[in-house]
């Protein structure tokens, strides 16, 4: 009995270790957000201005509230400012426009590196795509291929 038992304890801490979420450090996640950035096209790249594009770890009660959500780890990514589209003529000496990628929610719903970088590559998109006056009820059809 007390073989089975341990047989059945090593078992699982192996389950439990080959199911263990992924973590990147800092940098390597800023270097996936970099990649994800040039990976964009062209001619989005070349009308990104105004723009600053940070990683926070989690998101703030705050940015919560903006965007209609309750617990931190539901929010990947997020977009503050004027999208291009309604800027008027008055649209000068104004602060960046701002997109945060956050990080730890990122990585507890991903369990390995290529799945962190598929994700950071569609939260920047997503985020990119609101600057540019895209609202998630588009994204959400553009993504399900209408």
């Amino acid at each position: 009995m007390g073989y089975g038992l341990s047989q059945k304890v090593k078992r699982v801490s192996f389950k439990q270790e080959s199911q263990r979420r992924h973590s990147l450090n800092r940098e390597q996640f800023e270097a996936l957000v970099a990649k994800a950035l040039s990976d964009l096209p062209p001619e989005f790249q070349s009308r990104l201005e105004n723009i600053d594009i940070v990683i926070q770890d989690w998101p703030t009660p705050t940015q919560l509230a903006e965007a209609g959500l309750s617990h931190p780890a539901e929010l990947l990514g997020l977009y503050e400012g004027i999208p291009r589209g309604k800027r008027g003529a008055g649209y000068s000496m104004v602060p960046p426009d701002k997109i945060t990628i956050f990080h730890k929610p990122i990585e507890a719903m991903c369990h390995r590196d290529d799945e962190i970088e598929r994700e950071i590559q569609r939260v920047v998109r997503h985020e990119i795509a609101h600057h540019f006056g895209i609202d998630d009820v588009r994204l959400d059809e553009i993504e399900r291929g209408g």
